[in-house]
């Protein structure tokens, strides 16, 4: 059925004649045969509807006619009909079988008993009419009986018998061609009288027809020391020589340089077979292998990235700089409005700047080392966080209206110290006291506190001590003015503690790992394996799928949460320890900051598609601290609505890099 339909849609059609099949309605011979005029196919007695002759259907594709008729006039395509329709209809349709597409005229041609007949005798390789004997028996028209004579007895030509001139022409063109060097003959290759013993790469592959032939390894060539006259500075001396038996066989030299006065003198070579044998094992049982070297284009490997231009906006240069401080500037935070910013240095200081404008409208001394500082995320809490030595105050930054004020007054007072009282998971040993002279709290620990980070909500943050045991990470609630322990045991000192920006789901980072935590269920999530000699800083993507985590040998890890514990990619940029690394909270900026004095600017795409990975571009390297104690950029922070980038550097300079 299939090869009938086939033969139907190359325009196959019976003519009914002795001389086969037509093709397109048109003859298969130029002039017009007997059989064509016997035919009685119905179809042949109509001519064609379609009078566009020999012009090919594809140009007829995009029309919305397939050609003309005798008439001049467009023949307009049928409307098709459905799939679903069609095959509906050819199931009901018995005769659906023999019916094929006419692509020339655009209609359904119907094929009759006789054309399928036909076309059936010829796929089976018969002949198309059923009366043709092909095994007719042969008639003989000559008649044998008292012939004495061939069939012709005239003599033979004269032609026969002499040399053709056509023939000597075309011999003289060709032997003239060759003369003047237009025909040029292959010369025979000569093959060479003498030829190398085990051959070499160019010999051997002409020689192999295969592919899986490797030459055999060429034995070394003999030097000076081989020769049978070398020079006096090859000869050992007699002491060497009795200094070569001292040794192992294998340490020994196996050839030991002579001197003979002639070719004559040579006697036979002593290990002549032993080394014609080890030649033969090392040829025999060395295994040897072919090693194909694939011509790779370097630049085909590197990942196509967008352009720079097209990820605009993105800080590029230099816009500000704050002055005030005498030592290092620890750590810098920014407050939720964008509008102020807070430094901690190591003069002992906490300053608080105005972005746009470089003053700083207050100070706070307290004559120790200020190792971290964090704003409270909530705008109508203006409350700074500072860290000193065992200490964490809670300070009122005097922003914002009445109202304000008077709320955050109520918050940082303590009505009732803390005793060192130890109650199951809630500790009082880290006592809440009121501090007078800074007019907040200050919050006493045992050990020196590393860094403070608060809660989306801004009624809870943690703090983080050098200790191995779940004392080393507490949270604190600012509201009831109580401490809890971290529920969860530790393994290895921790590094920095951070909340999930939308979940109740808690980050720990230790030196080799980041444990992730949840606070509801109070169990271990996912452990994130950095595979770094020691992190430094980790931050947070703000949809909290993804996690980037610096380390003190360079590497910045991006962890794809969704995907895999292990790192989706590891970006070695700088030569020194990455000190803070930071996501900005509404552009998909993120940055890294070092001691080699240089910020690192990345976009950092993230699909809500899972399929699709996070597209991840360097952006700028920026430049402008200087080394101090060989210290550089120690912290940095983006703006929390402009994609502006904050630096602060051992050089006591803080500086604000803009698009």
């Amino acid at each position: 059925m299939v090869n009938l339909l086939e033969m139907r849609y190359m325009g196959i059609h019976n003519t009914g004649s002795s001389e086969g099949l037509a093709i397109d309605g048109h003859s298969e011979d130029s002039e017009p045969d007997q059989g064509a005029e016997e035919s009685d196919s119905s179809e042949d007695e109509v001519a064609p509807r379609n009078t566009v002759g020999d012009v090919p259907l594809e140009w007829y594709r995009d029309e919305k006619h397939i050609g003309y008729d005798i008439a001049g006039k467009k023949i307009k395509k049928k409307e098709r009909q459905d799939k679903l329709d069609s095959f509906l209809a050819n199931i009901d349709d018995s005769k659906n079988w023999r019916k094929i597409y006419d692509d020339y005229n655009d209609e359904e041609v119907e094929l009759t008993k006789e054309e399928t007949k036909l076309v059936r005798r010829m796929l089976k390789g018969k002949a198309p009419h059923a009366d043709f004997d092909p095994y007719v028996p042969y008639v003989d028209w000559f008649k044998w009986e008292d012939a004495k004579h061939p069939l012709s007895n005239a003599p033979e030509p004269k032609s026969r018998f002499i040399p053709s001139k056509w023939e000597a022409k075309k011999v003289l063109g060709l032997v003239r061609a060759i003369r003047k060097g237009y025909i040029k003959f292959d010369k025979p290759k000569e093959e060479p009288r003498f030829y190398m013993l085990w051959g070499d790469d160019a010999s051997s592959s002409e020689k192999t027809g295969h592919l899986s032939y490797i030459p055999a390894p060429k034995p070394n060539l003999p030097g000076h020391e081989e020769s049978y006259n070398p020079s006096l500075e090859y000869i050992p001396t007699q002491e060497e020589i009795n200094s070569y038996q001292l040794m192992d066989e294998e340490d020994r030299p196996k050839f030991i340089p002579k001197r003979f006065t002639s070719l004559r003198s040579i006697p036979a070579y002593e290990n002549a077979v032993k080394d014609s044998f080890e030649r033969c094992l090392d040829l025999y049982l060395c295994p040897r292998i072919r090693k194909k070297r694939i011509n790779i284009d370097p630049e085909s490997l590197k990942p196509k990235l967008p352009s720079r231009k097209d990820l605009r906006p993105y800080p590029a240069t230099c816009y500000l700089e704050y002055r005030g401080h005498t030592d290092a500037v620890m750590s810098i935070s920014t407050e939720a409005s964008g509008q102020w910013i807070a430094s901690g240095s190591s003069d002992g200081t906490v300053r608080l700047w105005e972005v746009e404008t470089c003053r700083c409208i207050k100070v706070w001394e307290f004559g120790e080392i200020v190792q971290y500082v964090a704003w409270n995320p909530l705008p109508e809490l203006p409350i700074l966080a500072v860290t000193v030595g065992q200490d964490v105050f809670l300070l009122n930054s005097g922003l914002g209206n009445e109202e304000i004020q008077r709320k955050v007054k109520e918050l940082l007072q303590v009505e009732t110290p803390t005793a060192p009282v130890d109650s199951g998971n809630k500790v009082s040993g880290w006592s809440w006291l009121q501090d007078d002279e800074h007019e907040g709290i200050r919050l006493r620990h045992f050990k020196a506190v590393y860094s403070v980070e608060w809660h989306r909500k801004g009624d809870y943050f943690s703090t983080v001590m050098p200790a191995g045991d779940s004392k080393a990470i507490l949270i604190h609630q600012l509201s009831k003015k109580f401490t809890q322990r971290h529920p969860f045991k530790l393994h290895g000192l921790p590094v920095s503690a951070v909340f999930h920006p939308t979940r109740s789901i808690f980050f720990v980072s230790t030196k080799k790992n980041v444990r992730v935590y949840d606070l509801l269920k109070q169990k271990l999530i996912k452990k994130l394996e950095t595979g770094l000699r020691e992190v430094s800083s980790i931050s947070i993507h703000p949809a909290g799928d993804n996690v980037i985590v610096g380390s003190r040998d360079g590497k910045l890890c991006w962890f794809d949460m969704d995907l895999s514990s292990k790192p989706y990619k590891v970006l070695k940029c700088h030569p020194k320890d990455i000190t803070n690394v930071a996501f900005h909270r509404s552009y998909p900026l993120f940055a890294s900051c070092s001691d080699d004095c240089t910020a690192y600017v990345f976009h950092g795409t993230v699909y809500s598609d899972l399929n699709q990975n996070p597209l991840i571009v360097p952006l700028e390297i920026l430049r402008g601290h200087a080394i101090s104690n060989g210290r550089g950029v120690l912290d940095c922070k983006f703006h929390p609505r402009q994609p502006w980038l904050f630096t602060a550097g051992a050089d006591s300079l803080i500086k604000l890099y803009c698009h």
